[in-house]
């Protein structure tokens, strides 16, 4: 390419923020600064911000603006995704992962398996993929979730050795 200006790839760990985005939030980084969970007017303005998002985001996808559910990151998603819905299971049963998975994802998989979840972990191919045949096999009906990244950047690096 002739530069020695790196291109950054890994948008699995974050990606930049479109600049109208930035101008959106600007004022509330800057002046109107609140908790949105406090009921003084600071922490009332920044609830409408936060609402109003939320109600974008729901018009964006189609659905209840009470389906969305801000998080800080990937981490703290992961967990509320995977032990919100073990949590809502009568019993602990099984869940389905890949033995590939971000610590983010395996480390609340691993809380399961400490607490009584049969956790089953599936092999990846060379190419870093879960057969389906595989996972198929795995479902039965003790099975409360599965969970498998779609991408793992570090992957490809293992894979070339």
């Amino acid at each position: 390419m002739g530069t020695d200006t790196p291109i950054y790839l890994d948008y699995n760990a974050t990606t930049p923020v479109l600049p109208a985005v930035v101008e959106a939030m600007l004022p509330y980084l800057r002046e109107h600064a609140g908790n949105p969970s406090s009921s003084h007017v600071f922490g009332r303005r920044a609830r409408a911000a936060v609402d109003g998002a939320r109600e974008q985001v729901a018009a964006l996808l189609g659905c209840a603006s009470e389906e969305i559910w801000f998080t800080s990151g990937g981490t703290e998603a992961n967990n509320l995704a995977i032990r919100g819905a073990t949590e809502l299971s009568t019993k602990r049963g099984q869940v389905v992962t890949s033995d590939i998975e971000h610590p983010a994802t395996s480390a609340p998989c691993g809380w399961l398996e400490r607490h009584g979840w049969c956790v089953s972990r599936l092999q990846v191919g060379r190419d870093g993929r879960v057969g389906l045949k595989q996972l198929t096999d795995r479902i039965g009906v003790e099975t409360t979730l599965v969970t498998v990244m779609h991408s793992n950047k570090g992957l490809f690096t293992t894979l070339d050795h």
